[in-house]
């Protein structure tokens, strides 16, 4: 073997010396790139912004805006957002605007898209000009191939960083803009916006003109508009905007009420202090606009499907979905990581601390959920093992530290991935979840229940009723904070965590939380939920796959019996041992497998080509669940249970 690799390294040195570049060829230097956007400073832009929308084709999805800008003569940039909050990532739709036409004095005005950062259109702005007007349109996606759908023959979502350019060289914080919007007739709209004037209800043009604010608070304030609407009062100051296909769908029972109100309440006892001065849930009850959970200070987009009443008592899959945005006013919108916060939406944003931003706020969502009433206890329990056994079982843990997920909005921006559990995704979601109930149950456990996470929140979050601004972040000051409540080595605990590569996910919480993670033959009332939602069979914890109800692989698991059996994301299952593919059929199949000890006969679709494999796999169905450990005090039913 040596001599063959010796032999191999001289032949390719001879060829590397062959293919060498001869001295005489041409080498060239690179073109400089010169910065032309000027860098945003701290101080006022001089004028109002007057920002004009036209949001009645919702046939079509057409968004038309006129923004009219004041100016001074000479060189002008004007920037389309970019980098957004909440996305974490370089995500602005720029290939959506379309028709842009700048005007002065009615002279055209040309404008010339930056060759390097094409969210950014120079123009030169000529003498005497005060204010020019950019008339463009917002062409949302008509399928869903396009992009997530944002308008329907029955309502609409505008989110403000589709709509409006904004001037290079300022903080956005400190440019005043003023919106108006004309609506379909008849329609209502809800935003955290408050409004100047309005069209009186029913009459046409269906017209609202908001107050001026400053360019973050607008971007930061979305719309959610619509034919049938419903609004419910939670708390003071705290509104459930509904938006729905139908006006069946908005139907709720004061049962179902009740666990939306204490979920203002829990959080408010959770963090004693609130950053808004109002806020606004934007629920979205269809099966039509595309589904979304994006936080903001002082409201929240949130898509469920039509029948997120009407199934109550049939699943809570998805009903942590307004306790998890609701918790970002906090974590996220008010105490922001430094490295994450930006003065515009040019400049690009850090996630190192998303761990904290979103990992945490996962925590909090499951946990409000089940403190409010919005989840049952036994809920929380089945979702909690089914994160627990979906990351202790992800090989990609084996490559890439949580840390380096927080990466991902910028590397993925949640692109599909043919080996997720090999890939990693954006687990600090999740495994940022797992870390933080083994905080929780270490300070529950160590002070013997005295002390929880509940203190981090109130102490970390729970500061300055009422402002609504941005407070940042370090993890040194997450650090520091934690070690007020409990002196511990809690730099080291993390980097553990975060930072080192691992076999197993961060599972301690189970059973000091009085549990012990199994799995059996019969899935949790959750784990069938998810499929029912999903519309899908999961066997990951077995066969190694997930499959549409028609048999298309949705994700195989990296190591698996079905991986190491060929199968990939777009295989098609088209027969289990001879007959028809059903979902139920192949699960019968991997049961019986465990006791005749003969491999799974599948018939494989790949593309045009079928192939037979048979997968010796006999390990039976395996669904995880929490089984309580007797005679244990159980700290993690103390974190579910609702404060007093």
């Amino acid at each position: 073997m040596k001599r063959h690799l010796s032999l191999f390294l001289v032949t390719t040195a001879i060829a590397w010396q062959a293919q060498a570049i001869p001295a005489g060829n041409t080498a060239p230097q690179p073109t400089a790139i010169t910065q032309t956007i000027p860098v945003a400073v701290d101080k006022p832009y001089d004028g109002l912004i007057r920002l004009n929308v036209d949001a009645t084709d919702t046939q079509r999805g057409i968004v038309r805006v006129i923004e009219t800008i004041p100016v001074q003569s000479g060189a002008l940039t004007l920037l389309y957002p970019e980098w957004l909050p909440g996305h974490h990532s370089p995500s602005g739709p720029i290939e959506k605007l379309a028709g842009l036409i700048v005007t002065a004095n009615n002279q055209v005005i040309p404008w010339q898209r930056d060759p390097v950062d094409v969210y950014a259109f120079h123009l030169d702005i000529p003498a005497g000009v005060t204010e020019i007007t950019a008339q463009y349109q917002y062409l949302a996606p008509t399928s869903e191939s396009q992009g997530r759908i944002q308008s329907t023959p029955e309502m609409v979502n505008l989110q403000w960083n589709t709509l409006a350019f904004y001037p290079a060289g300022y903080f956005t914080r400190q440019i005043q803009i003023q919106p108006t919007v004309i609506y379909p007739t008849g329609w209502k709209s809800a935003s955290a916006l408050e409004v100047s004037g309005m069209t009186p209800d029913g009459q046409s043009p269906n017209v609202i003109q908001y107050k001026v604010t400053d360019f973050d608070t607008l971007i930061d304030s979305p719309v959610m508009a619509g034919r049938y609407t419903r609004t419910e009062t939670l708390a003071p100051g705290v509104r459930l905007n509904l938006i729905a296909d139908k006006p069946e769908d908005m139907v709720m029972t004061d049962k179902q009420l009740d666990a939306h109100r204490q979920l203002i309440t829990q959080a408010v006892k959770l963090y004693g202090a609130q950053h808004y001065s109002h806020y606004d849930f934007l629920l979205a009850l269809s099966d039509k606009l595309g589904g979304i959970g994006l936080e903001h200070h002082q409201s929240s987009e949130d898509g469920e499907g039509a029948d997120y009443f009407s199934k109550w008592d049939k699943s809570a899959v998805g009903r942590d979905l307004l306790a998890h945005e609701y918790n970002h006013s906090w974590d996220g919108k008010y105490r922001r990581p430094a490295d994450l916060w930006t003065p515009d939406y040019k400049t690009p944003m850090r996630d190192s601390l998303l761990w904290v931003y979103e990992g945490q706020t996962q925590f909090w969502g499951y946990v409000l959920a089940a403190r409010s009433g919005l989840w049952q206890q036994k809920d929380a329990l089945e979702a909690l093992a089914l994160v627990a056994a979906t990351y202790d079982n992800r090989a990609g843990r084996r490559w890439r530290p949580v840390e380096d997920t927080t990466n991902d909005p910028i590397i993925s921006q949640r692109r599909p991935k043919g080996w997720m559990s090999w890939q990693r995704s954006e687990d600090y979601y999740s495994e940022g979840q797992l870390i933080w109930l083994d905080v929780d149950s270490l300070l529950r456990q160590q002070t013997h229940g005295k002390r929880s996470l509940d203190d981090f929140a109130k102490a970390f979050f729970g500061m300055r009723d009422r402002d609504w601004g941005e407070l940042t972040y370090t993890s040194d000051d997450v650090i520091k904070t934690l070690n007020d409540i409990m002196p511990y080595d809690w730099a080291s605990f993390f980097n553990q965590r975060l930072n080192q590569r691992s076999t197993h996910a961060p599972l301690d919480w189970i059973t000091r939380g009085g549990y012990k993670l199994v799995y059996s033959d019969e899935p949790t009332s959750w784990i069938k939920g998810v499929e029912s939602a999903r519309h899908m069979a999961d066997l990951s914890f077995s066969l190694g796959l997930s499959t549409s109800e028609k048999g298309k692989v949705s994700s195989v698991m990296w190591d698996s019996a079905a991986f190491n059996a060929g199968l990939t994301v777009g295989s098609e299952l088209v027969a289990v041992d001879g007959h028809a593919f059903t979902s139920d059929l192949l699960k019968t199949a991997v049961k019986n497998a465990k006791t005749s000890k003969t491999p799974i006969k599948l018939l494989i679709k790949q593309g045009d080509n079928y192939r037979d494999v048979a997968i010796p796999y006999y390990d039976g169905l395996r669904y995880p669940r929490l089984e309580k450990i007797e005679k244990t005090h159980s700290y993690l039913e103390d974190l579910l249970a609702p404060k007093n």
